[in-house]
This record gives C-alpha cells, structure tokens and sequence, in this order.
C-alpha cells in the first residue's frame, strides 16, 4: 500500500475503518521503537511538524540535546497485519529542534543512508546504488536463556532437529534434519514450509517483492528468503519491515525466529549476503564483457574500496560479539579479504549466473542481520565510492582474484591472504584507524562514529567479562 500525500491515506482510513497510526522509529542499534496515535490526531500538522519524543533513550543524543521530532514518511503506510485494532504503520524521519525550521538529525539511521546516496550523485558517479540481501535466519520451537552471576545458559529446540531423533516423550514421527544437512530439504522434514510462504506473502503484501524462498543448511530451522533488488536507502527500510514481518509472525504461531549470527555452535551461521550494482540514468555500471568475470574497471574499483576497508567496515556490517562467532573458518561464512568468481569462501563472490549487463553484479557474504542495515548500506556504499575515486585495484592490492576454494588452500598460502577480524574489538580498532572514507561529504558524523564505538566496546567488554559456561568444563577442576 503506497500514498503519494496525506489526502490519499487520510481517504484510506476512513473507507477502511481504520483507528490507529503506529510510528516506528529506528534507534541506534537497528532495533524499531514506536509510538501510537488515534487516527483523528493524524492531521496535516502530524506531516509539517512531527511528533516529539526524547532522543536520548534511543541512543543518540545526550540528555540536555535530546528533543527531536519524527516526521512520517505516508509513501511507506501499509497496514499492520499484527494488530487487533486496525492500524496503519508508518516510518519516517528524524529532526532536531531548531528556529525557523528544524533541521534533519545527522546522526539518525535514515538519513545517514539518504546522505550517502545524496554523495554518490554528488560526485557524479551513480544515480542509484541497488542491492538484493539473502535474508537468513532459525525458526525455533523452544528458547530460554538467562546470564545471572550465579545461573548462566540457555536451551533451545526445533521439532525438526537430529537432536529430537530419539525422543519417546511425544509422537515422534521421524524425519528429522541431519545437523548441516537442511539445504533444500523437502517435506515432511521442511516443517516450516507453510510458514515460510506466509511470511512472504506478507512480504509482498507490504511492497517487498520476494524472489524465492527455502530452507538453509542449518539443520535445525534454518531458513532463507531472498528479496528483489531495489534503491538503497528503500532497502533498509524493506529490511526493517522484513524482520519486523518475519519475527512477528512466527511468534503469532507459537514459534521465535531469530537473525542472530549463532545461535548454536556446530550448525551455520545466520548471515546477510548483500548483492549491489551501480546505475546511472539507467545505465547499469558494473558490467564490462572484456573485463574480469565481465565486471567493468568502475565495477573492480567499488570492489577494491570494499576489501581495502573491510576491517572497518564490519564494525557496522557485524556489530555484535555474536557476529564473530559466525566468522570462522569451515563453514560458508567468509573470513579470507579477496574476491573471486562463484566462490563462497570469498568476502566478495561474483555470481557466475548473473551474465547480463543488467544484472551483473556482486555480493558482500560477510555481513550480518545484527546491522542497522542504514548504517551497514550506507558503510558498504562509502567504501565502494571511495574504490572508485581512488582508483584502488583490488589485485594490485592483493585481493584475488582467487578462484579457488580457500579452506583448501596450505596453511602457508592461506597466510598470504588478508583475514577479516576475529573479534567486534579488532573492527572497533580498525575503524578508529580508518575512517575517512566514512567522513567523506559529512555523510558519517564523527559523533556519530564516537558513540557508536563506544556503546560497542561496552558491549564487548560485558560479554567478555562475563565467564562462559563452557569455560567451567574447560577450567574448574584446575
């Protein structure tokens, strides 16, 4: 559901009986906050003059600068499909308070990406950048956690898991998923089948046009859903809804999903592979058929910017300790800084199916679904744009191409390659060292940047502080 004003939606809910605008805001995490008005509060003044609220708790700003205003964005109104009393949801954006007119907060997610995009055209480079995730993620029967000083631990279960392969306490009708063994699985083993369907319907109910969906090799209910491409910045807000959309129903259905990187050790992890091309007036910019796997210098360059600042760039790709854990060597997720052709142990993978000019592209495998994808977009973006104005040739920086398998690769070969960062600290350190090419054009404020670093190393220091339940196995009796 689209409205081009206030008119067109104001006309909406009166047909349709509706009695509730939602507002959903973004903090700084990624998480959506929101607040509710009666439709009859939603005036023209709503859209010119917003909706206080206090910055400060959303992580931005400090207390004595902490009242902003959000203004909606009625083109993004769509019904929510959860909500008993009918409801329209709506995002938008968020502005400091200022005479005569207030001023767009430079640190708010949204407009973060919106400035990005404003600098890619700017500098005369693209007109859009477009990008397609691979959303992954577990859908589970049973969690419970808790990290007490004295209680620490969690449990988990899924119907379909190897581990329930034995279980007497219920009908057990067998076909359960071997631990990495649930790609492509079909049914009775894909339980969730149904589930998935519905939850892209839904998807495409809420103008998010889904390509496919299936299950993932984590055999314990991991699933993906892909999405068609679209606009950056359109992007991130596809990517909120989607989560929003994915984890509600489930929990509708007596069941938890999660995007969380690992949730268990020993099964894959949960990542956000981002494919992205570049088009000006139309024109698609990645695609050279003389070139490398028929990407064009422009196309080799973005390439070059994104692994150059790769370390850094996780920090806002895969911002939590979690996201490390994933990160390992064995498994599909990347951990080697190159780039290569239909290579899924590469940062970088360039589809070999993808010929045309059109859709010739490549994918960024290492990111994760813990990113305010405002945030992660906008980094990828500012990394690939500064490839370009510096002219950095991923090979002649060392990059690859490496169309080889890199887990098969010597010890001594593997140590020649680049590896990304082994911990969220290791980022934060990288960032800090490298970050002007996110300062470029104002599009990253330094603030920014300082609170961002450090709400992160808080987080890294609580779980590192904290022992591990593992580590009492390992280390009690010594």
């Amino acid at each position: 559901m689209l409205f081009k004003n206030y008119e067109e939606m104001k006309k909406y809910c009166q047909d349709h009986a509706v009695e509730m605008i939602d507002f959903k805001m973004v903090d700084l995490m990624g998480r959506w906050r929101h607040l509710t008005i009666p439709v009859a509060r939603f005036t023209p003044d709503t859209m010119k003059y917003g909706i206080g609220f206090d910055g400060s708790n959303y992580g931005f700003a400090p207390i004595e600068k902490s009242d902003m205003v959000f203004i909606p964005d009625v083109t993004s109104a769509a019904a929510d499909p959860f909500a008993t009393v009918k409801t329209i949801n709506m995002i938008g954006d968020v502005y400091t308070i200022s005479q005569p007119h207030n001023i767009p907060f430079d640190q708010y997610p949204r407009n973060v990406a919106k400035a990005a995009e404003a600098y890619m055209r700017s500098e005369g480079i693209a007109d859009e950048m477009r990008i397609g995730p691979e959303f992954e993620f577990y859908i589970f029967d049973h969690v419970s956690y808790q990290a007490l000083p004295h209680d620490c631990g969690y449990t988990i279960d899924a119907e379909q898991a190897i581990w329930n392969s034995g279980d007497n306490e219920y009908q057990n009708l067998g076909f359960k998923v071997p631990l990495k063994g649930g790609y492509h699985i079909g049914p009775p083993q894909d339980v969730l089948y149904d589930l998935r369907s519905r939850m892209c319907m839904l998807m495409e109910e809420n103008n998010i046009p889904v390509k496919y969906h299936h299950t993932e090799v984590g055999g314990c209910g991991q699933m993906e859903i892909e999405v068609e491409f679209a606009g950056m910045s359109e992007m991130a807000d596809r990517t909120m809804m989607t989560k929003y959309l994915i984890q509600n129903l489930a929990f509708q259905e007596g069941k938890s999903a999660t995007f969380m990187p690992k949730p268990l050790p020993g099964e894959a992890g949960n990542g956000l592979h981002v494919h992205m091309h570049l088009f000006k007036k139309g024109k698609p910019l990645f695609y050279d058929a003389a070139g490398y796997s028929q990407l064009s210098k422009l196309a080799l360059n973005f390439i070059g910017g994104l692994l150059k600042h790769s370390a850094a760039l996780l920090a806002f790709t895969n911002p939590s300790t979690n996201s490390y854990k994933r990160l390992v060597p064995g498994y599909e997720a990347p951990v080697s800084v190159c780039f290569a052709t239909a290579n899924r142990s590469a940062v970088i993978r360039v589809p070999a199916y993808a010929k045309t000019p059109e859709t010739k592209r490549f994918e960024f495998r290492s990111s994760d679904a813990t990113a305010n994808p405002y945030f992660a977009y906008a980094a990828m973006l500012m990394a690939g744009l500064d490839g370009i104005k510096n002219d950095i040739d991923p090979t002649k920086e060392g990059f690859g191409p490496y169309d080889v398998n890199l887990y098969n690769l010597s010890p001594r070969e593997q140590k020649k390659i680049k590896a990304l960062p082994r911990s969220l600290d290791e980022a934060l350190d990288a960032l800090e060292k490298d970050k002007n090419f996110l300062l470029a054009g104002g599009v990253f404020p330094q603030r920014l940047i300082d609170i961002w670093i450090a709400a992160k190393r808080k987080e890294a220091r609580s779980v590192s502080d904290f022992p591990h339940p593992l580590e009492y196995q390992m280390y009690y009796d010594l």
